[in-house]
């Protein structure tokens, strides 16, 4: 038979997907905790800002 570690692998591979999901699934708790805004939160503040350059410089 053949080294028996290798039945841990199967174990392996299920513990570090049902970590990545749970990453994840929690991302959007932790980013609303912690405000950390999200990529169209700082888009929307970034083109807010060139539009009050703009607007100044006119």
């Amino acid at each position: 038979m053949p080294n028996p570690l290798w039945m841990l692998v199967p174990w392996l591979v299920f513990a570090l997907a049902a970590g990545v999901k749970f990453w994840r699934l929690t991302s959007l708790f932790r980013k609303r905790v912690l405000g950390i805004p999200s990529r169209t939160e700082r888009m929307r503040q970034m083109l807010e800002r060139i539009w009050e350059k703009d607007q100044q410089a006119v």
